[in-house]
């Protein structure tokens, strides 16, 4: 296992929570790819397993990787402009930390999902931006990796949880604007996603809507369907299941897909 080390993602008091990235860095690098992930959690918690868990995989596989402990107790815009701002530091500080600033991809899970999926797609200029130097860089990923994601906000197969912990009392202003297949365009990054039939947390609708919007406007995707399996399986290798060995192909041919972007 490589070595791990955590940047400050703002100047912020101790008072506040303070986003951080941290780097895994691999041995031995294999891959110009390097892949910023955001956890899962419902925008209420991040989870571990869809973070660290991540990024000791690609850590194994000489892949680059940083998680995102964006803001969860404050609700949005903190959280996208906690995701763009790593990738903005990324940029910014490319040479130094082995990043070629033209190969991120970004990564979530379920909520961690649809906030990779709105830093893709959403344009608007933030009410904290411009904040610094960093935010001469762009923000805009190269690619997105999406595992069972939050897409819709809204009924009848949004996850409405996700977006009231997100949106708090702007719920009803802004669900149906941050939804992120309303926003794709020709410019959006290609996309990797997997979902599951079986999902009755965050239904595969979510995952189809998507995808149907990237084919609409050109943008290149790889969609994996998996007939069974619940919620938020991650790297779905904790278990001798073979339901869940099917579904486990999904990290080999992610890096495939990385392979041949």
């Amino acid at each position: 296992m490589g070595l791990k080390k955590v940047y400050r993602l703002w100047d912020f008091d101790s008072e506040r929570e303070n986003p951080v990235l941290t780097h895994y860095i691999p041995e031995i690098v294999r891959s110009e790819w390097t892949v910023v992930i955001f956890p899962g959690g419902g925008y209420e918690f991040r989870s571990a397993y869809e973070g660290e868990g991540y990024a000791e995989f690609f850590n194994k596989n000489g892949i680059n990787s940083f998680v995102v402990d964006y803001r969860v107790l404050e609700h949005f815009p903190c959280q996208l402009a906690d995701a763009r701002r790593a990738i903005r530091f990324l940029r910014k500080n490319s040479s130094s930390l082995g990043v070629n600033k033209n190969k991120i991809a970004v990564m979530g899970s379920s909520a961690g999902g649809h906030l990779a999926a709105l830093l893709s797609t959403y344009k608007e200029l933030l009410s904290c931006e411009p904040y610094d130097n960093l935010d001469e860089e762009d923000y805009l990923p190269n690619a997105q990796i999406l595992c069972y994601p939050v897409i819709h906000l809204t009924l009848p197969f949004g996850h409405v949880d996700s977006a009231k912990n997100l949106l708090q009392e702007q719920y009803n202003a802004l669900a149906e604007k941050l939804e992120p297949d309303k926003l794709v365009t020709s410019q959006t990054p290609p996309a990797f996603i997997w979902h599951t039939f079986g999902d009755k947390v965050v239904s595969v609708l979510n995952s189809i809507a998507y995808a149907t919007a990237l084919s609409e406007n050109n943008v290149d995707a790889e969609l994996h369907i998996f007939p069974n399996g619940e919620h938020g399986m991650g790297l779905a290798d904790k278990t001798d299941n073979v339901e869940w060995k099917h579904i486990a192909q999904w990290s080999k041919l992610l890096l495939k897909w990385l392979e041949l972007l």
